[in-house]
């Protein structure tokens, strides 16, 4: 089968899933005539209609609390913010009302809430953000964020399928760059496994996200240069977290380098070291390490982003630092 990139494979997920249930149905600004702003929803107008692929007025808020209502009727809204920094105009609506939903009165959320997120991209502090970490605390949510074309797909058919609400990053920078051959038949990723994206016995870096490759490829610098064998765990799935992928490759190589682009401070890799101090600090031969971005908005000028968000020689540098503790 021919490659796929990462956002075809999100736009291949969405026509498979309108296709097997009528109940699911688009939801967002732009995402008809023009396909969304970057294109992820091409075709889907012209194929389903415009009962099934709605333009919204631009109201983040409006749009989730519209999908939430749907999805307490038997619909399987998936909703697109245009850039998913624009997630916070639905904070409230997504963790007071539709997180709390199925707790407080029984009714059921299936939507997703999809978009592009990230940085390495030169879209400065409106349109590169990382807001994970402001919404996996919240007990009702699910957090998707995949890095591979093949997760893209698998993980966005898992979300539209499941029965509570799932915010689905898909990183901008991966769009185009990445791509993957698509398995036959209906591929689906089940959500809260991570995967382990190159194995090796030395040290772990636990990542996900556009950092995986970043990871990868220091892993094979540091195999090069450093005769260091470099284990990446991509973990797709951010709530849930996959404990058990976690303490498996701390206990397999005793040394734990995190990374992430969201910032440093209340960033999930906080969570995961505490995570692995409190089930697996006797495995540890060293401090569990992080390399993040910077505490500050994300910069325009390219040399600036570039310093504030992780690079591959952060993660060479860190973990050689950790090698050799």
């Amino acid at each position: 089968m021919a490659e796929i990139t990462y956002l075809e494979a999100i736009r291949e997920a969405l026509f498979e899933e309108m296709a097997r249930d009528e109940n699911v149905f688009m939801l967002g600004e732009d995402i008809g005539a023009f396909g969304g702003a970057f294109k992820v929803t091409e075709g889907l107008l012209a194929k389903y209609g415009e009962a099934r692929v709605i333009d919204s007025p631009i109201s983040e808020i409006a749009i989730v609390g519209a999908a939430a209502g749907a999805g307490h009727m038997g619909m399987r809204p998936v909703v697109e913010m245009q850039f998913i920094d624009f997630l916070a105009n639905a904070y409230d609506m997504l963790t007071n009302y539709v997180a709390t939903a199925r707790y407080r009165a029984f009714l059921p959320c299936p939507m997703v809430v999809r978009g592009p997120s990230g940085g390495y991209v030169r879209g400065g502090p409106f349109h590169s953000q990382n807001p994970e970490a402001g919404f996996i605390h919240t007990p009702g949510l699910k957090v998707v964020y995949p890095a591979t074309a093949e997760d893209a797909k698998g993980l966005m058919k898992a979300a539209i399928r499941d029965d509570d609400c799932v915010l689905f990053f898909e990183h901008k920078y991966l769009y185009r760059r990445i791509k993957g051959v698509m398995p036959a038949g209906d591929h689906v990723v089940p959500i809260g496994k991570a995967r382990t994206a190159r194995g090796g016995e030395d040290l772990s870096i636990i990542t996900y996200a556009a950092t995986v490759h970043k990871a990868v490829e220091a892993a094979e610098q540091l195999q090069r240069e450093d005769g260091l064998s470099v284990e990446v765990i991509d973990l797709r799935t951010l709530a849930p977290l996959d404990d058990q992928a976690i303490f498996d490759t701390v206990k397999k190589t005793n040394r734990v380098l995190i990374v992430h682009e969201d910032t440093r401070t209340g960033g999930i890799a906080g969570e995961i070291t505490a995570r692995i101090n409190e089930s697996c600090f006797a495995y540890l031969d060293a401090p569990v390490l992080r390399v993040t971005a910077h505490d500050i908005p994300l910069p325009y000028a390219p040399p600036l982003e570039d310093f504030v968000l992780p690079q591959v020689p952060d993660i060479v540098l860190a973990a050689r630092r950790l090698a050799a503790w």
